[in-house]
């Protein structure tokens, strides 16, 4: 880029900030790192859906996570860089930072999900279609979290619930999933699948987690 133009970019970029913060609103660029981040946990959650429902190979599912995985680190670092010199920030800034941690935890367990995929060939994987499916109605509901920060604060706590109640579903399907697997024999794939199945319980996890932090600063406002 020609230096006139990355100065005046940048001056651009002081610019809305002052705006920002004269007009009492937040930095939008923090609140865009967080969707792009959710974004490509997304995408991770749907590439992980094709690769079960045979859509996608899982040696190609597992190459593809790499791509979609440094997205998301990307948007990370995006956001890491934004705080440091922030000056309006919708939630607290540590809320901020476990949010984005959190995230990247979904992201990360979705990685390991596929790569585990990828290296233990079990036969039957549609049997995660439900779990992955809660896994996608928890990042939609936090991306509209992230979302109402901006345009509905009032309703984030709301939003953050129902991303903290899909945590919850998660746990108990995989519990129920963990009791089915244990009924039968314990098998090399029995044993396997409940490394898959318990890879998908940490998303919930981590759902859960974005979730009280997003509502934790929520609160705090």
């Amino acid at each position: 880029m020609p230096p006139r133009l990355h100065e005046g970019g940048r001056a651009m970029k002081r610019l809305r900030r002052i705006r920002n913060l004269m007009t009492g609103r937040m930095d939008t660029a923090l609140t865009e790192a967080l969707l792009g981040q959710l974004r490509a946990t997304k995408e991770g959650a749907w590439l992980a859906m094709a690769m079960i429902g045979g859509e996608v190979g899982r040696t190609g599912a597992h190459e593809e996570m790499r791509s979609i995985e440094h997205i998301g680190d990307e948007e990370r670092a995006a956001l890491i860089k934004e705080l440091k010199t922030a000056l309006v920030t919708p939630i607290d800034p540590e809320d901020l930072f476990r949010l984005s941690r959190a995230i990247d935890d979904v992201l990360d367990s979705l990685r390991d999900f596929v790569r585990e995929s990828h290296l233990y060939r079990i036969p039957d994987q549609i049997r995660f279609t439900p779990l992955l499916d809660q896994v996608i109605v928890g990042i939609e509901a936090l991306e509209k979290a992230v979302r109402d920060l901006a345009s509905r604060p009032s309703a984030v706590v709301q939003d953050a619930l129902e991303a903290k109640k899909v945590g919850g579903s998660i746990r108990r399907m995989y519990q129920y999933e963990i009791s089915r697997i244990f009924s039968g024999e314990v098998t090399a794939d029995a044993l396997k699948t409940r490394e898959l199945v318990r890879r998908l319980e940490i998303v919930g996890v981590a759902i859960a987690h974005a979730a009280d932090a997003i509502a934790d600063g929520a609160m705090k406002r």
